[in-house]
């Protein structure tokens, strides 16, 4: 076979080199000098390269450029030896994905995106916080070790503060920001489930994601997710497996997953980047059929979706079980408001009309003047007029649909009689895939490696007390330790981490790479965060046993 092979031209012998693995390859290699020249020409392992990692250049996982295809090849190998081939591809088709919308879409977003965590800082996190992180978790911590705020002293930076490559919403005036803390320790209150606070907003809200580092599962917290232990799963139980298997045949653990839903979903422009003011933020309200309708009645378009907020959801509450927040969309087309005939150059809205559903039955109706406290006044080819209210349900599934009364003209000059305007019943469903994050407009980001040596040190002076009194001491110490080490880590974190003068324009705070929403006073924006920031989440659980053991 050997002397066969050694027999054939170039052309052959490159088609038959192409067909092999990159282990046969290197195997073919071995045989003698002709067949290892033809096996590290570079045009095969560019091929290679392209077909395993999509890389069109040769590079190390970090981006930096290389000589040749054949070393970027072995490098990449090397870097991630310890983890399953196929998972590691996978997650690069995972981030690419992302990183090539961001570059498209909303590239000040992409542009925040730190490199890689080392194999030692994930040794070093699951060392201090006691957990096996599961292995996709680890692969795309490898890959990008969370978002980088930009600097929040700088006014020219403060619109980045809607920049979560995750995102979020608002409603009403409220702000929220919540930051894919992928590895932030829930402080041992549930040491046996091995649970992990992977979002949340620095705020004292009560939005939370919890990562179980066992199982592999992502959990949102509800209304009361520290006392009641309310969760609701984030992606389907039946689709995760093997999250800490290095010879599974699909590893694959809810964090991935949860990606790869976010990336398919920008890629369909189910959801999109939308401005608010002066600042731009992926919004998790959707935007295409079935879940936003849009219908037109004498030239005034309405389009409307509405997505779960499980942050307001109470699941022992019988009558408000689950909260929806939902968007409408309105505007006047080119050509005008068209009335039997007659174009209106504007036209202003009166009144609405709402029949509100849970499963099948009428559970509200509503009849009442303006939304929000306003009359919108529309005109031809403007820009949408965008408001968010919200709607409790006692099932995770609903209905909204109604019209609005709007005058040709305005209210104060109508002319002509008032009109109804359509809009369509559009879903309120809880998916399948669970995006939202916290609520009140505080930032904390990705938060940088160097930066939890500093909580490290905290801990080191009050932790140990704290984990005492947690597992049995008496009550006032673990309320004196509680207060002592939520104090020196709100300073902190406020000092280095927030370092904001002007809390109405926070930098860095919609910077979330999922998205958001908004409704009345309440935004989420959703970050993903370095590992260097596991121990910040502190200030809130806290403050929580603090408040609870009192009450």
């Amino acid at each position: 076979m050997e002397k066969e092979l050694d027999g054939l031209g170039y052309l052959p012998l490159r088609t038959i080199l192409s067909k092999l693995s990159p282990s046969d390859i290197i195997k073919v290699s071995c045989a003698n000098k002709r067949l290892r020249g033809s096996a590290s020409d570079d045009s095969l392992w560019a091929q290679i390269c392209y077909q395993e990692l999509q890389l069109s250049t040769p590079q190390d996982y970090h981006g930096n450029p290389l000589p040749c295809f054949m070393l970027a090849y072995q490098l990449w190998r090397e870097a991630f030896s310890m983890y399953p081939w196929p998972l590691v591809k996978r997650v690069k088709r995972c981030w690419d994905k992302l990183k090539k919308w961001f570059n498209n879409n909303f590239p000040e977003a992409e542009a925040t995106l730190r490199r890689g965590a080392s194999e030692s800082d994930i040794e070093q996190l699951q060392t201090l916080l006691k957990v096996k992180l599961p292995l996709p978790t680890r692969v795309l911590y490898r890959f990008h070790d969370g978002q980088e705020l930009p600097d929040k002293k700088n006014p020219k930076t403060a619109s980045s503060s809607w920049l979560g490559i995750i995102g979020g919403y608002s409603f009403y005036n409220h702000s929220v920001i919540a930051k894919t803390r992928y590895v932030i320790r829930y402080l041992g209150f549930s040491s046996r489930s091995k649970c992990i606070i992977v979002a949340s907003s620095f705020a004292c809200s009560r939005k939370l994601f919890f990562l179980n580092c066992t199982n592999g599962q992502l959990f949102v917290g509800t209304r009361k997710p520290l006392t009641d232990n309310e969760m609701i799963p984030c992606v389907p139980n039946t689709l995760i497996r093997s999250v800490h298997d290095l010879y599974g045949e699909e590893q694959q653990d809810a964090m991935l997953l949860w990606l790869e839903e976010h990336g398919r979903r920008l890629e369909n422009g189910i959801i999109k980047v939308r401005k608010e003011g002066d600042d731009r933020s992926i919004n998790l309200f959707p935007e295409v059929p079935p879940l936003c309708v849009t219908t037109v009645t004498n030239g005034v378009q309405v389009r409307a979706s509405a997505v779960f907020v499980p942050e307001f959801a109470d699941l022992l509450d019988e009558a408000e079980k689950f909260m929806f927040a939902y968007s409408i969309r309105m505007s006047l087309l080119p050509e005008g408001c068209v009335i039997n005939g007659m174009t209106f150059s504007s036209c202003q809205l009166n009144r609405r009309h709402w029949i509100i559903r849970a499963d099948d039955e009428v559970i509200s109706s509503v009849d009442d003047e303006a939304v929000i406290g306003q009359f919108p006044l529309l005109h031809p080819g403007e820009g949408e007029f965008v408001y968010q209210s919200c709607s409790p349900l006692p099932s995770p599934s609903g209905s909204v649909e109604g019209y609005f009364t709007f005058v040709p003209g305005r209210l104060a000059d109508p002319r002509g009689g008032p009109f109804k305007v359509l809009v369509a019943r559009f879903p309120l469903e809880m998916p399948d895939y669970t995006f939202k994050g916290p609520k009140r407009v505080e930032t904390t980001g990705w938060i940088t490696t160097q930066f939890f040596v500093k909580f490290h040190h905290i801990f080191h002076h009050h932790g140990e007390r704290l984990f005492r009194c947690i597992h049995g001491c008496p009550l006032n110490e673990l309320i004196d330790a509680g207060i002592n080490l939520r104090n020196e880590a709100e300073a902190t974190l406020r000092r280095e981490l927030l370092n904001k003068k002007n809390p109405k324009k926070v930098s860095g705070s919609w910077l979330g790479i999922i998205g958001g929403y908004s409704f009345y006073h309440h935004s989420i924006n959703v970050y993903s965060l370095p590992l260097s920031q596991v121990i910040s989440q502190v200030t809130y659980v806290i403050s929580t046993v603090k408040s609870e053991a009192i009450t």
